[in-house]
């Protein structure tokens, strides 16, 4: 399993009406989370896209259990679970200061060519930076 946390907070241009952070910034949130956690694995979605690959999302979900507001800090903690193949997919947990957990959700990305226009298995080199964190390790 690989695992990345993120510390934000909730701007106020992100809430609604109600004072909470609206629910159509979720993804972005969780673009923030996957992006940062490719990154510590070395990885850049800039890198990816230069070299003709780029992630669409394919599934989206998110449960909200308690609201974010404005200027609350928020944990963004993502996870990678499951070793990656022509799908990635990866779950998220929020938390507010208080560390209670305020929200679930998950992403299921496709790698796709940008040139063949169509699905692609994870590039080696994506998966030899992933592989060792799902080796089992000897008791």
């Amino acid at each position: 399993m690989i695992e990345n946390k993120i510390d934000f907070r909730i701007r106020y241009g992100e809430t609604d009406q109600m004072g909470y952070a609206h629910h159509g910034n979720y993804p972005l949130y969780f673009e923030m989370g996957r992006i940062e956690l490719l990154r510590t694995l070395g990885i850049s979605y800039k890198k990816m896209e230069e070299e003709g690959l780029i992630l669409p999302v394919y599934s989206i979900n998110t449960r909200f259990l308690k609201p974010a507001r404005y200027d609350d800090k928020i944990t963004l903690k993502t996870y990678l679970k499951s070793l990656p193949t022509a799908r990635i997919l990866f779950e998220y947990k929020l938390y507010n200061e208080e560390g209670e957990l305020i929200t679930t959700g998950n992403t299921t990305l496709v790698f796709v060519d940008t040139h063949k226009k169509s699905p692609v298995k994870i590039p080696e080199n994506l998966l030899k930076k992933m592989t060792p964190f799902f080796l089992k390790k000897p008791l």
